[in-house]
């Protein structure tokens, strides 16, 4: 289990990694990328930097290509932050959790919307007919008037 101090540096990183993304890496192939989560070896020395990147397969290739590129950059701006004696080595990694989710979301809205259609799969757009009360034992149909 990572100790507090490696789990407040892997935190550090990645909000340090994801500002400079969004607002000083000026390579046009880094675009749409979201810094989820670092990960650190025990001696700090490496870190690991999880990534989802939206758009086509070229897309995501070419993003992580210039983040890989900017890597030096990015570490230095690590390094200003951290002030330690030694910088982890950044190295990216593509995470497709992300866009696998919101495929995912994607697919049940479409199978919803095609049972909402009427295809004769899907139940009747009708309400239930309410259950009917329940009657006191006097109240049965076989009680008698008086």
């Amino acid at each position: 289990m990572p100790s507090h101090r490696s789990q407040r540096m892997a935190e550090a990183i990645r909000e340090v990694v994801a500002t400079a993304i969004l607002f000083e890496v000026a390579d046009p192939r880094v675009r749409s990328v979201t810094v989820l989560r670092v990960e650190l070896t025990g001696d700090l020395r490496q870190a690991k930097v999880y990534v989802s990147i939206m758009g086509t397969e070229s897309e995501r290739r070419r993003a992580l290509e210039g983040l890989n590129h900017a890597a030096g950059f990015l570490q230095a701006r690590v390094a200003a932050r951290l002030q330690t004696r030694f910088t982890p080595v950044l190295t990216f990694k593509l995470d497709d959790s992300v866009r696998r989710s919101v495929e995912l979301g994607r697919l049940i809205d479409e199978a919803v919307a095609s049972d909402c259609k009427g295809d004769g799969t899907s139940p009747p757009d009708e309400p239930l007919p309410a259950p009917a009360p329940k009657l006191a034992d006097d109240e049965g149909p076989d009680a008698e008037d008086t």
